[in-house]
């Protein structure tokens, strides 16, 4: 199981829609996928449509770990099954807020983590959508996870995040998870004949290489009409809902080498952001 975090500690810039646009790409490639829905707005709950039947959620899970809070707060999206993937969410709450503290404890850090310990077998691939801040429910995510994916747009203020959000990851990478590495950073919502942000583009590239992942996502209305609808943007119809339906897909390749899933899972390494992670939750106690 791979864990992913999507995450940006600027608001507005597109994160949840991001994270569901990678869902809908795990969905259709048949991935055995579980959402977490971290951030107290719960947008991706909603996206995703789905309840847990009995009322659990996420709020549930971070008070008490427990076998049977964790399966009680999952739920299956009504995006359906069939020939394509499962698409389980562990359902948001607006309660989260109140452990998104500043100054978390090393247990409250960790309970997302044993958590996912729980569901280990059940899922290939794991996507956190975090809070857009730094507080204790993003290094919750974070020290849970096996890599984080920065989301920004192609504007001054957002790429100054971008560069905290990678230091932050460094930082806790050296403090708490010796395994944390960032996936890179998606850039969402460019227009690419603007000049400003061309501009962006060309010092994101310019700072941080090749973290900056390809292709840029540019803005699409068919993705906002596919998840009000509730529905994958692989299964929109239109001409736009494909370009980024493929978008998604080429980001979904980069995610499944970093985590050798699926076709991937016998290729060699390439460089350190393809380096394979090592197998099985609770494999970062021996260093905490």
């Amino acid at each position: 199981m791979f864990v992913l975090s999507i995450s940006s500690l600027k608001g507005g810039v597109g994160k949840t829609t991001v994270t569901l646009g990678l869902a809908s790409a795990a969905w259709a490639r048949g991935l055995r996928t579980l959402v977490v829905d971290l951030d107290p707005q719960s947008d991706v709950s909603t996206g995703l449509d789905a309840r847990a039947q009995d009322g659990a959620t996420i709020s549930d899970v971070l008070r008490s770990p427990k076998p049977s809070t964790v399966r009680a707060a999952i739920a299956r999206s009504a995006w359906g099954e069939g020939s394509r993937g499962v698409i389980d969410l562990m359902v948001g709450s607006p309660a989260a807020l109140s452990f998104d503290t500043p100054n978390p404890s090393i247990r409250e850090i960790w309970r997302l983590e044993e958590a996912l310990a729980v569901v280990e077998e059940d899922y290939d691939l794991v996507l956190i959508d975090c809070p857009p801040s730094l507080n204790a429910l993003t290094r919750t995510a974070w020290a849970a996870s096996d890599r984080v994916a920065v989301v920004t747009e192609p504007g001054l203020f957002s790429v100054a995040a971008a560069d905290r959000a990678l230091r932050a990851v460094d930082e806790i990478r050296r403090e708490l998870s010796p395994r944390l590495q960032p996936l890179g950073i998606i850039v969402n919502r460019a227009k690419h004949q603007s000049l400003e942000h061309q501009f962006r583009l060309g010092e994101l590239r310019d700072m941080f290489g090749p973290l900056v992942l390809s292709p840029a996502l540019p803005e699409r209305t068919s993705l906002q009409q596919a998840q009000g609808a509730a529905k994958p943007v692989h299964l929109w119809p239109g001409s736009s809902a494909e370009e980024m339906a493929a978008n998604f897909d080429k980001l979904l390749d980069r995610i499944m080498r970093a985590g050798r899933l699926g076709t991937y899972a016998e290729a060699p390494a390439t460089g350190d952001d393809e380096a394979p992670v090592t197998r099985g939750r609770q494999r970062g106690r021996s260093n905490r």
